[in-house]
């Protein structure tokens, strides 16, 4: 039986910005509910779908937050975030739906250079 591929999920967009936010979680929970390894990495704008109390009713919108809560649920391997997006949008770990890893830039470039298939959002 030949070795599970390993996956990795590349988020860079706003929650709300464009269909890509929300394809990008329904993709995950696709991998996760095919017991796919994967790991999940936000990047610049793409921390944004983690903060917690996302107000996405005030603009008739699904709440992202609420889909990548449920994450968990598939048996994500992890989450890492871009150590630098978090200080500049000024977000600690508290302020974030899942728990998380935050990486340095070097660390980010040998999580994706590991990874069997990369999928950016």
């Amino acid at each position: 039986m030949a070795d599970k591929k390993r996956y990795v999920v590349l988020i860079r967009r706003t929650p709300y910005g464009s269909s890509l936010a929300r394809a990008s979680v329904d993709l995950a929970l696709a991998l996760g509910a095919f017991e796919q390894d994967f790991d999940l990495v936000f990047m610049g704008q793409g921390v944004l779908q983690l903060q917690r109390e996302q107000a996405s009713e005030a603009i008739g919108q699904k709440n992202v937050g609420r889909a990548l809560s449920s994450l968990p649920l598939v048996d994500i391997e992890s989450v890492y975030v871009e150590a630098d997006a978090l200080k500049r949008y000024g977000l600690c770990a508290e302020d974030l739906i899942l728990p998380v890893h935050a990486l340095e830039a070097e660390g980010i470039r040998a999580l994706l250079a590991d990874a069997d298939h990369l999928v950016g959002c």
